[in-house]
């Protein structure tokens, strides 16, 4: 009997000694850190990268204790402009920043804070207006990935290579445009060719295209102010939507306290950099493209406005109607982003 007890105290103490060293094993997996790859396209020397993307990686990296660490890829050196969103789902990354309007139709109720005919006064009005709208209406369409931030362009406008003073100037000029963008230059005459910004200064440079539509920063950010020489105001025509979003497989495995400090970050990093981001941007890609390369300002006339803005308004029912045959109420989803659209303008004028 004593040999027999010896025996079992013998095999407990070894699966007491195997569970203890398997709990350290386990412990020691844990405690080491969630490497996260995030995919954009904007280049290395952008804003975008430099003054959000890699700030709000290296707070994220604070906020979690060292548990989360984010690598940014810019310029598409992991994944195309058009193919970040799809990649977050499918997750050749981990997170993604891009455009919207890249895969048009993929985000049909996300269309109308890009519609022509809403006056957004600048960036910081614009994105209130996305990220609390899509905070509302909560679509189905982003419910594949966590969206953490959705920032915007503000207003728009046209840079070319001729002068653009009226529709008939307008008529047949092949202009790089994506997403809903295109649908408006096309009601307006002209001949859109949809390609992301990353692609634009060859294809102006080389005449493939010979404008653009996009915010003033481009002129800058991306150089285009050295290929183009007007610059023709149109704040009516022109919003741009941006997303942060991760993989939902990857969000899901974090704990609750992490995805709580990387929410926390992301809504600290929105109000305080992202949502004013291209304002900051204009402002100085303006003065680059006036003063360092003497592209000239072109202010359409009060009644050509009204021309343009006329052409473009049957877009504004179009999405009423495509969303009312997907059993959504139209109507009250664009009603609701012009009484925000009113109410943040007015805030950030």
């Amino acid at each position: 009997m004593k040999k027999r007890n010896i025996v079992i105290i013998m095999i407990v103490a070894l699966a007491l000694s195997m569970f203890s060293g398997c709990g350290q094993t386990a412990s020691k997996v844990s405690n080491e850190p969630v490497e996260l790859k995030l995919a954009h396209f904007f280049p290395a020397t952008h804003p975008v990268e430099n003054d959000l993307i890699k700030p709000w990686a290296k707070a994220v990296e604070e906020a979690t204790e060292g548990r989360v660490k984010i690598t940014s890829y810019p310029g598409q050196t992991l994944l195309q402009a058009d193919g970040v969103y799809e990649g977050v789902v499918s997750g050749v990354a981990d997170l993604g920043t891009s455009c919207f309007s890249y895969t048009r139709g993929s985000f049909p109720v996300l269309e109308v804070f890009e519609l022509p005919g809403i006056t957004y006064l600048n960036s910081k009005a614009a994105s209130k207006v996305a990220w609390e709208g899509i905070k509302q209406l909560n679509p189905e369409e982003v419910q594949d990935t966590k969206l953490l931030m959705v920032f915007t362009t503000g207003p728009g406008d046209i840079y070319s290579k001729v002068p653009v003073r009226s529709l008939a100037d307008l008529k047949g000029l092949e202009i790089r445009a994506t997403g809903l963008s295109a649908a408006t230059l096309e009601a307006l005459g002209a001949t859109p060719v949809a390609m992301a910004q990353s692609e634009a200064y060859e294809a102006l440079s080389k005449g493939v295209v010979k404008a653009n539509m996009g915010p003033i920063e481009v002129l800058e950010g991306w150089r285009q102010a050295e290929v183009t020489d007007y610059l023709t105001e149109t704040p009516f025509l022109y919003n741009t939507l941006f997303f942060i979003t991760m993989n939902l497989d990857k969000w899901n495995s974090l704990s609750a306290k992490d995805q709580q400090a990387i929410e926390d970050v992301s809504n600290k990093f929105f109000e305080e950099v992202a949502m004013s981001l291209w304002d900051k941007q204009n402002e100085s890609a303006l003065k680059f493209a006036v003063e360092e390369n003497g592209m000239e300002v072109i202010k359409l006339t009060q009644a050509e406005q009204e021309k343009w803005i006329g052409l473009v308004q049957p877009i504004q029912d179009q999405y009423v109607a495509k969303m009312n045959e997907q059993g959504q109420s139209g109507q009250e989803i664009l009603d609701m982003v012009k009484r925000l659209a009113d109410q943040y303008n007015e805030e950030y004028k």
